[in-house]
């Protein structure tokens, strides 16, 4: 049988979707390889087992690295989806608090849970939070690192300050922070943190819940010893594997970050150039080099996708675990926008297959689609 032929990404176009996913990066892949050729299960006691128990070890402890702890407060899951709901489902009876720009996967796993707004530039409103802690008493909050949509960066230190002055559990998820920014969580005084390998240039299908000391929520899938009893199943060693490289890769490149933002930052010159009815969502909160949420008002996103799509250039309309739903961005609406304002932005991801020849080429596509659609007056 024929295997099926898989194009190289350089020659399908130019990708700058890194929040979605980023590129497979050759060293992961050259780990992921290697681990290919390990038999063992890694909770098995012979050598092969115990071969593969190393490995997974070496790559707990490179993920711990990643963020400033010990390899016991590593827990290694399906996804970052996953770690999320472990993190808010792991303590039965708590209030669960968010903030109403989280990913959806922080939403959905707690649609009871109350919600603390943001300002118009996308940042958590923080006397909220502390309004709504000393009116109703101690919860486990939620407040992401970095806005996937934005790449806002949040107030999670100070968050987690409020938080635990009121008796509380401070969750952060830092699924788009990793590899953009220095993370450590002790730095941040959060109880607990979700990472994601594939927004690294790791491989989809694993996630970390990280915890503080002596922290000990809830399993969230039983069946087996794993993971100290947390995470049940057999763990996913490629995976985890090429999780360990990722992390070892996005310790040493944060310092590209500052390239990244340069490219970033002509691209949003250039675009509102051209188009000056344009706007940049969050442009005066501080964001993270790589992320630009572009606002073309009077053209839907999902529209300047398909068109951009046609030209050979990637990008996304909100976050991609959206993809499918005809709706507005809730983070956009969350910072005041309006529905069909809310629904003309793109995000355009940068990260490390980023070049001036990729920006060069959303430019040129994006402008002329821009000038095609401009209304009337512009």
């Amino acid at each position: 049988m024929t295997a099926p032929f898989v194009a190289p990404f350089r020659r399908t176009g130019v990708y700058l979707d890194h929040n979605a996913t980023a590129p497979l990066k050759p060293e992961v892949k050259a780990a992921m390889g290697q681990a290919m050729d390990l038999v063992g299960n890694p909770s098995s006691v012979h050598a092969f087992g115990r071969t593969a128990r190393r490995a997974v070890e070496e790559a707990r402890a490179a993920v711990a690295a990643l963020v400033g702890v010990k390899p016991a407060q590593v827990l290694f899951t399906g996804s970052g989806t996953e770690a999320n709901n472990f993190a808010l489902r792991g303590f039965p009876g708590r209030r669960l608090l968010t903030s109403a720009v989280e990913h959806e996967s922080v939403l959905a796993a707690c649609p009871e849970g109350e919600r603390f707004g943001v300002d118009r530039d996308g940042v958590a409103d923080l006397e909220v939070l502390e309004r709504r802690l000393t009116a109703a008493g101690p919860a486990l909050v939620s407040l992401m690192l970095v806005n996937n949509e934005t790449g806002v960066i949040q107030p999670v230190a100070e968050a987690a300050r409020i938080t635990h002055s009121h008796g509380g559990l401070a969750h952060c998820d830092a699924v788009q922070a990793a590899g953009r920014l220095p993370l450590s969580l002790p730095d941040l005084g959060v109880d607990l943190m979700t990472l994601s390998a594939h927004k690294l240039g790791g491989p989809s299908g694993v996630g970390a819940l990280i915890l503080a000391e002596g922290l000990e929520p809830d399993a969230l899938i039983r069946g087996g010893g794993q993971e100290r009893r947390k995470r049940a199943g057999t763990e996913n060693l490629l995976g985890i594997v090429g999780f360990g490289a990722a992390a070892r890769l996005a310790r040493e490149g944060l310092a590209q970050n500052a390239d990244l933002a340069s490219l970033r930052d002509r691209l949003e010159r250039e675009a509102l150039a051209a188009m000056p009815h344009a706007r940049v969502m969050g442009a005066r909160a501080a964001r993270v080099a790589n992320t630009s949420c572009l606002m073309l008002p009077g053209l839907p996103g999902e529209t300047q996708v398909m068109t951009l799509d046609l030209a050979g250039v990637a990008v996304s309309a909100g976050s991609a675990c959206s993809s499918g739903k005809v709706k507005p961005s809730h983070v956009l609406a969350a910072m005041g926008e309006d529905d069909r304002s809310a629904a003309s932005a793109v995000r355009v991801s940068l990260g490390w297959t980023s070049d001036d020849e990729a920006v060069d080429r959303f430019l040129t596509a994006w402008t002329a689609m821009a000038r095609r659609n401009a209304p009337a007056d512009v």
